[in-house]
C-alpha cells in the first residue's frame, strides 16, 4: 500500500513539475539529416495552432503556405524559437506553449489572455539548405566512417 502511494504522488509530482514548463515538445515524427536547424535559419514551417479545448485559431495548412521566419532571432513567439531547433525537414513536433511563451496576458480576440497554446508544427525547408534524403544521409555517414 505504501508503494502505491507513494508511486502516485512521484507521477503527480512529474505532471506538476511537466505544468510548470514553459514550452513542452512532443517529437511526433523524426527524420535524419545532417544539417538540423539552428538560431538564425531561415525556415518554412506548417503549423496548426489550437486552444487547450481544442479550438483551432489558426492553421497555415489551410491557406496551402507554410509560414516562413527566422528561428531563434523573436520573431515568432518563444515557444517556437526554443521549440522549432535542432529539426530535420520533415520533422514534426506537437509544442504545448505555456502564456509566458506565448501571448501572456495580452487578449488577440480569438486567443484570450492567458492562454495555453498547442501547436501541431512540421518543418517544410530550411531555405539555402539542399533537402536530403534518407539514401543521401546514408551515404554521407558511410564516407564520414571510412
Amino acid at each position: 500500500m505504501h508503494f502505491s502511494t507513494t508511486l502516485a504522488l512521484t507521477c503527480l509530482a512529474s505532471v506538476a513539475m511537466a505544468l510548470d514548463k514553459p514550452l513542452d515538445i512532443k517529437i511526433t515524427n523524426a527524420g535524419e539529416c545532417t544539417r538540423k536547424t539552428v538560431a538564425g535559419d531561415k525556415i518554412q514551417v506548417h503549423y496548426r495552432g489550437s486552444l487547450e479545448d481544442g479550438t483551432e485559431f489558426d492553421a497555415s495548412y489551410n491557406r496551402g503556405q507554410p509560414l516562413g521566419f527566422a528561428v531563434g532571432t523573436g520573431q515568432v513567439i518563444k515557444g517556437w524559437d526554443q521549440g522549432l531547433f535542432d529539426m530535420c525537414p520533415g520533422d514534426k513536433r506537437t509544442l504545448t506553449v505555456q502564456p509566458e511563451w506565448a501571448y501572456g496576458d495580452r487578449d488577440l480576440g480569438v486567443i484570450p489572455p492567458n492562454s495555453v497554446l498547442i501547436f501541431e508544427t512540421e518543418l517544410v525547408e530550411i531555405e539555402g539548405v539542399e533537402k536530403e534524403t534518407v539514401e543521401k544521409v546514408e551515404e554521407k555517414e558511410e564516407k564520414e566512417e571510412l
